[in-house]
This record gives structure tokens, C-alpha cells and sequence, in this order.
């Protein structure tokens, strides 16, 4: 049975936690880790969020 949609927050702040399926790694090796890092900078930049801690 499908999860239901998450209700938005009323401060604006979200607590978003990645996981791998059956918690598998996400990195295998520092290079996929820059690359998401690098990701999320390109992306803030456009958008504007701001990320508290990481």
C-alpha cells in the first residue's frame, strides 16, 4: 500500500534523508560524492534554497 503525500510545512523547512534501497550505498567512491555535491550547488543556485547542514 502506497505511503500518503506528505503535508507541506508550514516554516518552510524540510528534513530530507537519502537512503539507498535496502540501504545500500550511495557513494561507491569520492568522485559520485563531489558529483552530487556539485549537483546540489548547481541547483541551489537556481532555486534559491538554502541548506542548513549536510
Amino acid at each position: 500500500m502506497p505511503r500518503g503525500p506528505r503535508k507541506k510545512s508550514r516554516s518552510g523547512i524540510c528534513h530530507i534523508i537519502l537512503r539507498g534501497v535496502n540501504r545500500q550505498t550511495i557513494f561507491e567512491d569520492e568522485e559520485d560524492k563531489i558529483r552530487f555535491l556539485k549537483t546540489l550547488e548547481k541547483y541551489q543556485a537556481i532555486s534559491k534554497y538554502r541548506i542548513y547542514s549536510f
